[in-house]
């Protein structure tokens, strides 16, 4: 009794966990498999129940205790949990000689009226849905159908949506709850049917009159389907009926038509892969031979560098040896150089003084030799502005030649005026002598001849002026031609002896920028002074030039000093006026 009340345990265990999915039976809509035998037996429903059946219910000693409570507790599986799955798995009327290839190559006839149709895609019923009027009470309101999803999915079904009907009152208290359109859906709608069915709440419970105000629920069949009501005009709108078998045919047809891809694909891999494996020999022989040429030319280099390291080794030897005796030379010879070094440092010692000696020598030499360059140098300077000074005179002395031919016409013109002044004087004497008898006309000519006499004669004092300043300034001009004359030729007798030229007229320019910054007081006058300053040297090398000129006024004689800036800058003329009776300025050579 004990033995029996543990085996039923084991059984009751075994049951559990096939039902909570631990164990794998079910493989698709049609196959299922043995979980509990070595081989993994794989067959439709009804195969494999009648083996769970078998095995669990055999009086062989064959089998063992175990054995038998495990395909019992599978048998039992199947029997409660999957019993919905049976119709599927029927074969239909045939040879009873086909073998499974044969049954999975052609499709499985099946006798489409003698099934229950379901509407497709997979749709439940919920009925009993709690209503209520609205305030103004023209219509009905109820729960919506994603709060009655949610419920639903709490539950453990799976459904994809929920939608309720709505009729001329508002809602009408029913909904269509929506699965998915494979297996799965089936699974889970199945689910949702028997859970309801076995709760009291399926369809015949609420076609039999509604017991309480929970929801009723079941999958949509023919009689929903053709039903003239809301819910039918939708399944019929949205759905189409269809039998599980007839499902079951079509899927195996999809999947027949998948197998045989797969079988296409699966020969082209092959053939590639046979391909590939091909080529994978081809190159493993070429591999082969490639790697042992490898190896050979390997030892090769190997043998070739070992006798090289030899060599190299051996030369090396003999470089260090080599080495090592040019070592102890060198250090004799330094040794050798260091004595050297000793007594080259004590005459570098005495030969100081020497250097010293002769540094002095040289640095005398060199001072007598910069002297006698820049007296080189200042002779030939000398030379060139005697060269240049002599050029000067001469052309001074040529333009004085012209000046002379010009005063020697200017006399000529004197003895002329002279002479016409005693015609002049003649004739007023002889109108002098006719005045008594001419009449008015000779006065008038008297007066005219008057004037004309006195306009000449002061041209004529006015020329003797001139002439006279004229020969005085020739003969000071001479007179420093001729001492510049005495000095180059005292100079070039004695080549030693130093020239020293004296500029001759040269302006002092410190009163010349004093009286300049009394009358402009400008920032850069000393600049423009200078400028002025060359400007007016330069004048003073032509004769023909005159700066001064004398105005008379009523009250004094004004000198007017006229200088033009118009070459130097952009200042434009300017007038220095000079009163005698002001300060006198001296313009005196240096």
């Amino acid at each position: 009794m004990a033995m029996k009340n543990q085996i039923s345990d084991y059984e009751n265990s075994l049951y559990k966990k096939l039902k909570s999915g631990k164990l794998e039976v079910k493989l698709t809509y049609r196959t299922f498999l043995c979980p509990y035998c070595p081989k993994k037996k794989v067959g439709l429903y009804i195969d494999i129940l009648q083996h769970a059946s078998g095995v669990g219910n055999s009086n062989s000693k064959k089998r063992s205790v175990t054995e038998k409570a495990s395909h019992r507790a599978l048998a039992k599986y199947l029997k409660k949990d999957l019993a919905d799955y049976a119709a599927i798995s029927k074969r239909s009327k045939g040879p009873a000689s086909s073998t499974p290839a044969e049954t999975s190559e052609a499709p499985i006839a099946y006798n489409d009226d003698q099934f229950e149709k379901l509407v497709w895609p997979w749709k439940g019923i919920l009925v009993n849905i709690p209503t209520r009027m609205t305030q103004d009470g023209l219509c009905c309101t109820g729960e919506s159908g994603p709060r009655l999803k949610d419920e639903l999915i709490r539950r453990g079904f799976n459904p994809i949506r929920v939608r309720t009907v709505w009729d001329c009152f508002g809602h009408s208290g029913a909904g269509i709850v929506e699965f998915n359109r494979d297996w799965n859906g089936l699974h889970d709608a199945l689910l949702f049917k028997k859970a309801y069915q076995e709760d009291g709440h399926g369809k015949k419970d609420w076609l039999c009159g509604a017991a309480d105000s929970s929801l009723y629920a079941w999958l949509a069949n023919t009689d929903d389907y053709y039903r003239a009501n809301y819910v039918g005009e939708y399944l019929r709108k949205m759905g189409d009926l269809k039998s599980i078998s007839r499902f079951a045919e079509e899927e195996a047809r999809k999947d027949q038509k998948l197998l045989q891809r797969l079988n296409l694909i699966f020969t082209n891999k092959q053939y590639r892969l046979k391909m590939v494996e091909e080529k994978y020999s081809k190159t493993s022989i070429i591999l082969k031979f490639e790697t042992e040429e490898k190896d050979k030319l390997l030892h090769s280099y190997n043998e070739d560098l070992r006798g090289r390291q030899q060599k190299s080794a051996d030369h090396f030897n003999r470089i260090f040896a080599d080495h090592e005796k040019q070592k102890a030379q060198l250090e004799s010879q330094m040794k050798q150089l260091e004595i050297r070094e000793l007594e080259l440092a004590k005459r570098e010692a005495e030969n100081e003084t020497q250097r010293m000696m002769v540094a002095k020598e040289l640095e005398q030499i060199a001072a007598k030799y910069s002297s006698v360059q820049l007296a080189a140098l200042e002779e030939q300077k000398a030379r060139e502005k005697l060269k240049k000074l002599a050029g000067d005179h001469k052309m001074q002395k040529e333009k004085l030649h012209d000046r002379i031919a010009a005063l020697e016409r200017q006399l000529d013109q004197k003895q002329e005026l002279e002479l016409e002044v005693e015609q002049l004087k003649g004739q007023l004497s002889l109108m002098r002598h006719m005045e008594l008898d001419g009449g008015i006309e000779i006065v008038n000519k008297v007066e005219t001849l008057l004037r004309e006499l006195s306009e000449k004669e002061g041209e004529l004092s006015h020329v003797n002026k001139f002439n006279q300043e004229l020969v005085v300034r020739e003969r000071k001009t001479n007179d420093e031609l001729q001492e510049a004359r005495r000095a180059l030729i005292s100079n070039l007798r004695d080549k030693r002896s130093y020239i020293g030229v004296r500029r001759m007229g040269e302006l002092d320019t410190k009163p010349f920028i004093e009286a300049m910054r009394r009358k402009y007081c400008k920032e850069d006058l000393e600049d423009w002074a200078v400028e002025v300053i060359q400007l007016w040297e330069e004048y003073l090398k032509d004769p023909d030039w005159h700066p001064f000129k004398r105005i008379k006024l009523e009250t004094a004689e004004t000198v007017v000093i006229k200088i033009c800036f118009s070459s130097v800058s952009s200042r434009g003329p300017a007038d220095l006026e000079m009163d005698n009776q002001s300060e006198d300025y001296s313009l005196n050579p240096l």
